[in-house]
């Protein structure tokens, strides 16, 4: 536009007449004159071009669409945003930082947890952080994974929500936060009795560890149904994640139903439980080493056999095929692995996939580049599977880890959705038997399916035990409280209520 205006500008110059200095409201009038003018030359181009595309012009015509679009695509994605309940107006008693440990799910469950202790005691939340220094050295902070801004909206009637402390309690003007973990599986009291009175102190109480530090059961209705509004509502995937991952859902759903299998055959957990049936000694001795090589994870001697005789050890894939059989599954079966890389390969996958050649996993349903983004980011793709194990058909999960428990959670949120858990002790001994030739075939099948008649995810009732917190139904797995409401919820979990699920 600039060599436009000069040009006239030199001709007028060659004139015998007197040149007359221009406004800069002319000049400013001849550019916006010149602006409309090509803008309208580019889109009747473009409407040519759509309708008779000519090949030499197709490719110009192509990205001028993009440019003449953008405007418009812009200007419809701006929509107006759904009203926010009103914020809760309290005083706060101080700021609560948390760093999460653990994987995807366990964190998940830590924040809801975390969420749940600020409401308590009336404290502002700073949003969560997340473990980047485990195993899996994810470093994906908590934006990377949950839409930030629905998390602060969708909550801010409970408890106040900020992305980051004041600059006045920054570490970096001197001021220290008191640093702790909480105590496990603690209730209501401890928190306003030994934690509360901190704050009046500190001001800012960071706790560094965040797994299981809610107890299970006997907590305050109102607790355990924020819980579940965090877990349920508030913690949404970013756009990216849910995108792909709904993609990932139709597609699958396409071919028919399918099974979500979240085999957990993977070397950190092998490692970490000591299991090491059906590995050579060579891989025993690298999953010892392994765990050696990890402080934080048991360094002692673990006896594999009788943790796997205890049904403490995930299935193998060899295990996992004969039992998907006995359970009725055929090769037509589709089955999405829900999981990391097997430890093993293809090698170890070769019976399962014999049995069921209809076995997917997102790395073969994706481009590559569709999954780049997330590569080396495991909480992320932990994400996309967690989506994909919700939405499935039956999910069937071959040991009960966090993603296993709050998958099943998920889904009997969401209308008890078949979810096999498989008895892995039970299942063991009848393995062991069918193998040494003492338990024909067709007495494993009717063996198998009468040991999981109850275990499809029924509703029921949470398990307690008293002073063994560790050993009780995990309150995510079965959040009941948050799964019906009224006085029919005590006939929907009573014992009795075995009734088997499509």
């Amino acid at each position: 536009m600039e060599v436009r205006s000069e040009s006239v500008h030199v001709r007028c110059e060659k004139l015998p007449a007197p040149v007359i200095p221009r406004t800069r409201l002319q000049v400013w009038f001849i550019r916006v004159c010149s602006s409309i003018l090509l803008w309208t030359c580019l889109v009747q181009l473009v409407a040519v071009g759509e309708l008779w595309h000519p090949h030499l012009l197709s490719n110009i015509t192509s990205r001028i669409s993009q440019i003449t679009q953008l405007p418009l695509h812009v200007e419809v994605a701006v929509q107006t945003p759904p009203s926010l309940l009103p914020a809760r107006n309290y005083t706060s008693n101080g700021f609560l930082i948390v760093s999460c440990n653990g994987g995807l799910n366990q964190m998940r469950a830590a924040i809801c947890d975390m969420v749940a202790v600020a409401r308590f005691l009336n404290l502002t939340l700073v949003v969560p952080e997340l473990d980047k220094s485990s195993f899996w050295a994810d470093p994906s902070n908590f934006h990377d994974i949950f839409d930030v801004r629905h998390f602060i909206d969708s909550l801010r009637d409970e408890v106040r929500i900020i992305r980051r402390l004041p600059k006045r309690y920054n570490r970096k003007y001197g001021f220290i936060p008191l640093e702790m973990p909480p105590v496990s599986w603690s209730n209501e009291k401890y928190y306003m009795e030994q934690i509360l009175p901190l704050f009046s102190k500190h001001k800012v109480l960071h706790f560094n560890k965040t797994d299981a530090r809610m107890a299970n059961n006997g907590l305050p209705l109102e607790l355990q149904k924020l819980r579940c509004r965090v877990n349920f509502r508030a913690l949404k995937f970013t756009s990216q994640i849910e995108t792909l991952g709904y993609k990932l859902v139709h597609i699958l759903q396409g071919k028919g139903p399918f099974v979500a299998l979240h085999l957990r055959y993977e070397m950190d957990m092998l490692a970490f439980s000591g299991c090491t049936h059906g590995c050579t000694e060579g891989e025993s001795e690298e999953l010892k080493q392994m765990r050696y090589a990890y402080p934080w994870w048991r360094d002692k001697e673990i006896d594999s056999k009788l943790k796997r005789s205890q049904g403490l050890c995930p299935l193998t894939p060899e295990e996992t095929a004969l039992v998907l059989k006995a359970l009725g599954f055929d090769k037509e079966t589709q089955i999405y692995i829900a999981a990391g890389e097997i430890y093993g390969g293809e090698r170890r996958l070769a019976a399962l996939r014999a049995e069921f050649p209809q076995i997917v996993k997102k790395e073969t349903l994706l481009a590559p580049e569709e999954l780049q983004q997330f590569q080396n980011h495991s909480s992320q793709m932990a994400a996309l599977d967690f989506m994909v194990s919700v939405a499935s058909n039956t999910f069937i999960p071959t040991y009960d880890g966090n993603m296993a428990k709050l998958v099943e959670g998920h889904r009997r949120y969401l209308g008890f959705k078949k979810t096999i858990l498989l008895d892995r002790k039970r299942l063991v001994e009848l393995l062991d038997m069918h193998h040494n030739g003492t338990l024909p075939w067709d007495e494993f099948i009717v063996s198998v399916q009468s040991a999981h008649d109850k275990r499809m995810g029924q509703p029921n009732r949470r398990k307690v035990i008293a002073d063994k917190p560790k050993e009780e139904d995990y309150f995510y797995a079965n959040p009941q409280e948050c799964l019906c409401e009224g006085t029919s919820c005590d006939d929907l979990l009573s014992p009795g209520n075995s009734s088997k699920l499509g």
